[in-house]
C-alpha cells in the first residue's frame, strides 16, 4: 500500500524532498457475492441460520427478563451484530480459542453450540439436539446468576467461560481480554499445536493502549492470533469519528506489520470468508491477522432502548442499518439463491424460538407479576468465597525442608543472588510449559538483576525479552496460563506493577473466582525491591501491600537463600497466582542451602522463628528479619523474631504467631517499607481480633513514614523504618511491662 500525500516542503524555498513510503503489509477490503454463498454446504447454511435465529430470540427474551426484574445486572445485547459472530465461528474448531468483551452472548452461543453439535448435524433432517439445548440452558443459567450456569452463576452476562468449547473467558474491562488471546496462542505455539486464538473487542477498545500492546506482542512473536474489532460505530454514545481521526480501524495493522481485512459485519458469509482467509494467512505466515467487522448494534449500550432514545443517534441512521439486519438479509439471500424454501426457513426459526422458550420454562416459575427464578437453582451463599484460591493439593506430595535441618555434610554456603537464577533453571528442566518473560530478561547476562543468568543458553525459546509494555505482557502471561502454560513474569521494579494494574488485579487476581474457581491460574510474578539504592520515588516501592489487597494472590518474601529456593519451587508448582518478592538488600547475603538436591518446598503459610525470645514477639519479613535479630542480640532485648515468609492475609501462619504471643504476651509488627503501602495495618487488625486474650499491651506497628523514597540519601533513609525505630518500640514494650528489666537491657 502506497500513500502519496502532497509535500508541505514541495516549494522552491526548500531543497528537502519528501518521498512516499511503501508499506509491504497487506490491507484488504473483502467483498462477497452469491458464489460465496453457494460455496457453503446447504446443511451448514441451515446451521448458521438456526444459530442466527436462536441468538436473536435468546437476547430478545433476555431483555424482557431484564424489564421484569428477573435479570440482576446489565444486559449488553448484541442484536444487530449476531451475523458476524455466526459467520466467524463457523470457520473455527473446538480447539480454537476465543475471548470477548461484556457484549459476548452472540460469540459465546455460536462457539459453544458448534462445539456441542456433531460435525454432520443437519437441522433440516434432525431434531434440535439435547446437547444444544443444554448449551442454551447453561448459558441462560449463567447470565441469570444460577448455579446451573457454566460458572455457577458467578460470571453472569459479562463473564462467560466454557473451556471445553474453546471459550476461555469474556471480560468486562474494555480491552482487558485482548492480550489474553495472544497468550492462548503463544502457549499453543510453544506446544506445537495447530490452533488459532481470537480476541473480540469493539471500536472503543481499539483506542486503548492494551490493544496496541497486545497486537504488537502478537506480531513480534508471530503468534496465531486473530484480532476481531467489531466496529459498531459507537463506544457507548461516542461515535468512532469522535474517538480517532482514522476511522478505518483495520489500518492499525499497517504500523505493526499485521495483515488486515475489513468486511461487512452485517454479512454472515463475508464474516465466514474473512475468518477462513485469516486462517490461511496464519497457516502461511504464522499470524497475527486483524479483522474489522463494520457492524451496528441496533440498541443502546445496554437495555432494550435504541440509541435515538438517548439522543446520540438519529432514527434515519438506525433505520438504514436495520435494513441490513443479518436476521433479515441472510434468509433473503438464501431464498433468492434457491438453497432453502421459505417453509424450511420458518421451521428453523420455530425450532430456535422453541429452544429458548423451553429453556426459560425450566428456569422460571409462576405467572404474571408472580414470575420468579426457581429458588432451588440459586447458588448456596455459603460458597461465596469458593475459588478465590486453590486448596494447594498440587503441593501435597512435595518434600518440605527447613534450613535448620541441614548438616555440615548436606549443606553448603551460597549467596542469595546466585540461587535466584539457578532455581529457575532447575524448574525449567522440570516443567516443559514454564517460560520467563519481562523487559531485558534475555540480555545483559541475566537481565538487569542477573535473575535469568544461564537461561538464554539453555532455553532460548522459553526466555522472552519483551517490549516495555507491562500491561500487555502480563495479560499475555495470564492468557498463556489459562491455556496450560506456567509463565514467570519479571516486573523490573515493583512500582511498574501499577502500569500493569488491570491485568494484575482486575484480571489475574479475580479470574479464577469469578469464573467458578475450578481451574488453575499458575502465574508467578517476580519483583525486586530496591529500597535504599537512590532510585527515587518511582523505583523504590515494595508492592507487597498492594498485592495483599487482592486475596487471589499468594505473596511470599524469602529472607534467606534456602527459603528463596523452597518458596520459588512452591510458587512455580502452585496453581494459584504467586508474587515472589525479592529484596535487593539481601542479594549479597549468604546462607546454607542443600549441597545438591534442591527439589523441596517451603510451604505457603508456614512462618519461621528466626530468633527465640520471651519478652515480646516481633512479626517481620524481608531485610527486617536480619535487622531485628541483630538488634535483639546486640542490645539484650529478649524478643522472639518471626519471619512471616508468607505475607498475604489468608496465608499468615497464625498457629506459630499465636503460640509465640501466648508466651510473650506482647506483639510488634515491624516492616521497613513506607506506611501507605505496608501490609502491617491488616496484620495488626487481625492480630487484635485473634490474640486479644493473650495480649497485655497494645500492639505496636513499626513502619516507614508516609512519604515515598526520594533520591537524597538522607531523606531516603528517613522514609523507611530503621533499627533505631524498632529498638525504641521494643524498649517501650518491655520497659512498660517489665520495669525491672529496663536497666538490664539499656
Amino acid at each position: 500500500m502506497t500513500s502519496e500525500p502532497s509535500s508541505p516542503l514541495a516549494t522552491d524555498q526548500f531543497a528537502a524532498k519528501l518521498e512516499p513510503l511503501t508499506v509491504d503489509t497487506p490491507c484488504w477490503t473483502l467483498t462477497t457475492d452469491e458464489t460465496d454463498l453457494r460455496a457453503v454446504p446447504v446443511a451448514e447454511l441451515a446451521r448458521m441460520l438456526e444459530q442466527l435465529f436462536l441468538i436473536r430470540h435468546f437476547e430478545e427474551r433476555l431483555l424482557e427478563l431484564s424489564k421484569e426484574g428477573l435479570l440482576h445486572g446489565p444486559a449488553h445485547a448484541s442484536i444487530g451484530q449476531e451475523g458476524a459472530a455466526v459467520g466467524l465461528m463457523s470457520a473455527l474448531t473446538s480447539g480454537d480459542k476465543i475471548n470477548g468483551t461484556h457484549r459476548m452472548h452472540h460469540q459465546f452461543l455460536a462457539k459453544t453450540l458448534n462445539h456441542a453439535l456433531v460435525a454432520e448435524y443437519d437441522p433440516l433432517d434432525q431434531g434440535f439436539p439435547q446437547a444444544a439445548q443444554e448449551v442454551v440452558f447453561k448459558t441462560y443459567s449463567e447470565i441469570l446468576g444460577l448455579k446451573s450456569g457454566y460458572c455457577g452463576g458467578r460470571g453472569g452476562s459479562m463473564h462467560l467461560r466454557e473451556p471445553e468449547a474453546g471459550v476461555l473467558g469474556s471480560n468486562a474491562i474494555v480491552g482487558g481480554n485482548i492480550p489474553h488471546a495472544v497468550g492462548y496462542a503463544l502457549a499453543d505455539k510453544m506446544r506445537g499445536e495447530r490452533a488459532i486464538s481470537v480476541a473480540f473487542f469493539g471500536d472503543g477498545a481499539m483506542q486503548i493502549g492494551t490493544a496496541y500492546e497486545a497486537m504488537n506482542l502478537a506480531a513480534l512473536y508471530t503468534t496465531p492470533t486473530v484480532f476481531v474489532v467489531e466496529n459498531n460505530q459507537y463506544a457507548v454514545s461516542t461515535h468512532v469519528s469522535e474517538q480517532t481521526r482514522e476511522t478505518r480501524l483495520s489500518l492499525r495493522g499497517l504500523g505493526l506489520g499485521i495483515p488486515s481485512i475489513t468486511f461487512d459485519g452485517m454479512d454472515v458469509i463475508a464474516a465466514r470468508r474473512a475468518m477462513e482467509t485469516a486462517r490461511k494467512i496464519i497457516e502461511t505466515s504464522g499470524g497475527p491477522v486483524l479483522l474489522e467487522a463494520r457492524t451496528y448494534r441496533h440498541l443502546h449500550q445496554s437495555g432494550p432502548l435504541k440509541g435515538s432514545a438517548f439522543g446520540y443517534r438519529d432514527k434515519a441512521e438506525e433505520d438504514a442499518w436495520l435494513a441490513r439486519d443479518p436476521a433479515t438479509t441472510l434468509p433473503q439471500q438464501i431464498l433468492r439463491a434457491g438453497l432453502l424454501t421459505e417453509a424450511q426457513i420458518d421451521t428453523l426459526r420455530s425450532r430456535a424460538t422453541a429452544a429458548v422458550d423451553d429453556t426459560l420454562d425450566r428456569l422460571i416459575e409462576g405467572s404474571g407479576k408472580d414470575r420468579r427464578l426457581k429458588p432451588d437453582l440459586w447458588p448456596d451463599p455459603a460458597t461465596v468465597e469458593y475459588g478465590i484460591r486453590g486448596d494447594l493439593s498440587e503441593l501435597a506430595d512435595k518434600r518440605h525442608l527447613e534450613e535448620r535441618d541441614l548438616t555440615a555434610e548436606t549443606g553448603v554456603e551460597a549467596k542469595f543472588h546466585d540461587v535466584i537464577s539457578e532455581v529457575m533453571l532447575r524448574n525449567m528442566e522440570k516443567f516443559d510449559g514454564l517460560f520467563v518473560l519481562g523487559e531485558d530478561v534475555h540480555r545483559l547476562r541475566g537481565g538487569t538483576a542477573g535473575a535469568t543468568r544461564g537461561i538464554a543458553e539453555r532455553f532460548p525459546d522459553r526466555l522472552l525479552g519483551t517490549p516495555i509494555c507491562e500491561n500487555g505482557f502480563t495479560g499475555m502471561a495470564l492468557g498463556a496460563a489459562l491455556n496450560g502454560a506456567r509463565p514467570v513474569v519479571e516486573i523490573m521494579y515493583p512500582d511498574f506493577s501499577l502500569v500493569a494494574a488491570d491485568q494484575l488485579f482486575n484480571q489475574i487476581a479475580k479470574v479464577r473466582h469469578m469464573f467458578g474457581g475450578d481451574f488453575p491460574v499458575p502465574v508467578v510474578v517476580r519483583s525486586r525491591v530496591t529500597q535504599g539504592t537512590g532510585y527515587g520515588s518511582q523505583h523504590s516501592m515494595d508492592a507487597s501491600g498492594l498485592f495483599t489487597l487482592y486475596p487471589g494472590w499468594r505473596v511470599v518474601a524469602p529472607s534467606t537463600p534456602h527459603d528463596y529456593i523452597g518458596l520459588m519451587n512452591a510458587a512455580i508448582a502452585c496453581d494459584d497466582p504467586v508474587l515472589v518478592v525479592e529484596y535487593n538488600e539481601l542479594f549479597q547475603n549468604k546462607g546454607q542451602v542443600p549441597t545438591g538436591d534442591w527439589d523441596y518446598i517451603i510451604p505457603f503459610g508456614k512462618a519461621r522463628i528466626a530468633r527465640p525470645g520471651t519478652q515480646a514477639t516481633i512479626l517481620t519479613y524481608g531485610p527486617m528479619v536480619e535487622s531485628c535479630t541483630k538488634l535483639c542480640d546486640s542490645t539484650g532485648l529478649d524478643a522472639e523474631v518471626i519471619d512471616l515468609r508468607t505475607l498475604d492475609p489468608l496465608g499468615l501462619d497464625w498457629e506459630t504467631i499465636t503460640a509465640s504471643v501466648a508466651k510473650t504476651n506482647a506483639l510488634l509488627m515491624v516492616e521497613q517499607t513506607t506506611r501507605g503501602t505496608s501490609i502491617g495495618s491488616r496484620v495488626v487488625n487481625d492480630a487484635q481480633r485473634r490474640l486479644f486474650n493473650h495480649l497485655d499491651y497494645e500492639i505496636l506497628h513499626v513502619t516507614g513514614t508516609e512519604s515515598s523514597a526520594v533520591v537524597s540519601k538522607v531523606l531516603e533513609e528517613a522514609a523507611f523504618a530503621r533499627p533505631a525505630d524498632v529498638e525504641a518500640a521494643l524498649r517501650q514494650v518491655i520497659s512498660d511491662r517489665h520495669p525491672a528489666l529496663q536497666g538490664a537491657s539499656a
